[in-house]
């Protein structure tokens, strides 16, 4: 494998004093790097979290670090959209203006099931949950500007275990079609592109730049190994780092760069990728920005109609 993509040092000390960036899931793994990153350099942050109480305990680890970071924790539910709702009614009463939203948080190859709104938890969660919190706060990014919108991604967007990546508008939750938990995951990322590219195009000339972003093969909670953790350590994370696994630092790096580069703001809607074992090997060595190898990433007809979809969805 390649060696993973890294930040130029003079971004990662720029003084973000003055303003504000959104992040979701910001209590572990790569919502936590980001935000630590972000607090260091001057940033306020707002995290959004499921649970409250572990947010505020990794709030006060942070202000331990740097203790001038400014840090507000508020509950997210994903999978509920009044949550959603709530979440983002808080955010624009107490910062109205906002620099960036990066949406971080997400769930991986869960069995079947649906969110309190009736979508299929990966979709809901991973993409639908974080469509209407964008729409939500789309006022606060403009008034803001120039500001960013980062959607979390994944290679896997393109083949997830041998599951293409595909919008399967027939039945986008599930409710008839036979389950199969990861060609829903691939469905779900290849949404959170589609959506940062038809977002992109929507908000041309206000300011507001989007990107989508594959982290790469990363050690986080996603991650679970049913082992005990000793043995994981002397095996399993080994074996999976020669297959290419990084740690949240590196995992990261891309979010960092989509958000903070200046070149980024040229290419509006682009899709940014770690290393990682696409099945296209031009695309292993990751890009930024790089042309995603599943062709659907592509198609502007797909993402447009994607985007009326999810909104008739999160409307209904």
């Amino acid at each position: 494998m390649p060696t993973p993509l890294m930040v130029r040092s003079e971004l990662l000390n720029q003084d973000l004093t003055g303003k504000t960036y959104v992040v979701t899931g910001a209590n572990s793994g790569i919502g936590l790097v980001t935000t630590q990153q972000l607090a260091r350099q001057g940033a306020t942050v707002v995290m959004g979290v499921r649970r409250v109480k572990e947010g505020q305990r990794v709030a006060a680890e942070i202000r331990r670090e740097t203790a001038s970071a400014q840090l507000f924790v508020y509950p997210l539910e994903l999978a509920d959209l009044a949550s959603v709702r709530a979440f983002a009614a808080e955010v624009n009463r107490n910062h109205p203006k906002l620099q960036g939203l990066v949406n971080n948080a997400g769930v991986m190859k869960t069995p079947f099931g649906h969110t309190k709104d009736g979508f299929e938890t990966q979709f809901g969660v991973n993409h639908l949950g974080h469509f209407l919190l964008t729409n939500l706060l789309t006022e606060a990014l403009k008034a803001g500007a120039p500001s960013r919108v980062i959607n979390l991604s994944s290679y896997f967007h393109e083949f997830a275990m041998g599951r293409k990546g595909e919008i399967h508008f027939d039945d986008l939750n599930y409710h008839s079609r036979p389950f199969d938990s990861w060609e829903a995951y691939a469905q779900s990322k290849l949404a959170n592109l589609l959506h940062a590219r038809e977002l992109g195009r929507r908000l041309a000339g206000t300011g507001v730049t989007t990107a989508s972003v594959n982290p790469g093969f990363v050690h986080t909670n996603l991650l679970t190994v049913p082992l005990p953790m000793w043995l994981q350590r002397l095996v399993v994370i080994p074996v999976m780092r020669l297959a290419g696994m990084i740690e949240p630092w590196e995992g990261a790096q891309t979010t960092l760069h989509a958000l903070l580069a200046p070149e980024v703001a040229q290419h509006s809607g682009a899709y940014y990728s770690q290393m990682a074992r696409y099945k296209d090997k031009a695309s292993r060595a990751g890009g930024w920005p790089l042309r995603s190898p599943n062709p659907v990433a592509h198609d502007d007809a797909v993402a447009a109609r994607l985007w009326n979809a999810s909104q008739a969805l999160v409307q209904g």
